[in-house]
């Protein structure tokens, strides 16, 4: 069974297109290494400017092989460089019962 996981990156200054540019590749890489399931992904944009990503793995198993992934690691590598990773609970909108985001895909 698959593993739908929820994602927040907060572009570094200066960096917010670049990040946007980074997650536009983010799943084509992961699904031409077989690491993610057909389920089309959600992009969305919160007010202070974090994005968050929902998308799903085809498993725990997948995610672990990620890691050793040599494509997946240079894509993360990719990340590091424009993004800090955030816990969704630290954005705003994830504290209204009614969570609203602007939609990017």
């Amino acid at each position: 069974m698959g593993k739908i996981v929820v994602v927040a990156y907060r572009a570094k200054e200066g960096k917010e297109q670049a990040l946007k540019e980074v997650i536009k590749d983010h799943i084509p890489v992961l699904a031409k290494e077989d690491l993610i399931t057909d389920r089309e992904p959600i992009v969305m944009q919160a007010a202070d400017g974090s994005v968050i990503e929902v998308f799903e793995w085809k498993s725990a198993e997948a995610i672990e092989q990620a890691h050793g992934n040599p494509a997946v690691q240079k894509l993360w590598e990719r990340f590091y460089e424009v993004c800090e990773f955030e816990k969704p609970v630290n954005i705003d909108e994830f504290h209204e019962l009614f969570s609203e985001f602007e939609a990017i895909n």
